[in-house]
């Protein structure tokens, strides 16, 4: 993606990046905030690794909720890879690969993926959209009025009926 990124500057004419009012703003933004993220989670892996089991946390239902919550303010890389080692009680990930545990690895991959979309932070194009958006004069909703607007009316019941129909 970056080769790609990169040629693209190079080979593309210099008045299309004028014309669409091409911007580094909105890459920076979404750059230090996935470096904080990324940088911040090795300590909690730590602990996950070390007190997990503690938390109680067994049930698929249990797991694409945590997992979507979190993912709901951080992006759905970190969240799974944390809600992976926690399932995975250590360092063990084949354990997660077993039939029996295979339900519990939908529910974190499914959590960490579809409630990415809670929030502008959940994961980096909504954060990277709206950034676009209001640079270019559109108005958006704010943080909490997005979820306001846009999460709890239409996605909570969704999430709902994905429990229902395949994590109970």
């Amino acid at each position: 993606m970056l080769a790609a990124a990169g040629l693209s500057l190079l080979l593309s004419p210099r008045h299309h990046h004028r014309e669409n009012r091409f911007a580094w703003g909105p890459i920076v933004e979404v750059a230090i905030l996935f470096a904080g993220i990324f940088v911040t989670i090795a300590p909690a892996l730590a602990l996950l690794k070390a007190h997990g089991a503690k938390f109680g946390v067994t049930e698929p239902w249990q797991y694409f909720w945590l997992t979507g919550g979190l993912s709901s303010f951080l992006d759905n890389a970190p969240t799974y890879v944390a809600f992976g080692t926690l399932a995975a009680e250590g360092d063990d990930f084949s354990v997660l690969m077993a039939a029996d545990r295979s339900p519990i690895l939908a529910a974190i991959s499914c959590g960490a993926v579809f409630m990415g979309a809670n929030s502008y932070i959940g994961n980096g194009p909504n954060f990277m959209v709206k950034a676009i958006a209001e640079e270019s004069g559109y108005p958006m909703p704010s943080f909490f009025g997005y979820m306001v607007r846009y999460t709890v009316p239409v996605l909570v019941p969704v999430f709902l009926v994905v429990t229902w129909l395949f994590f109970l």
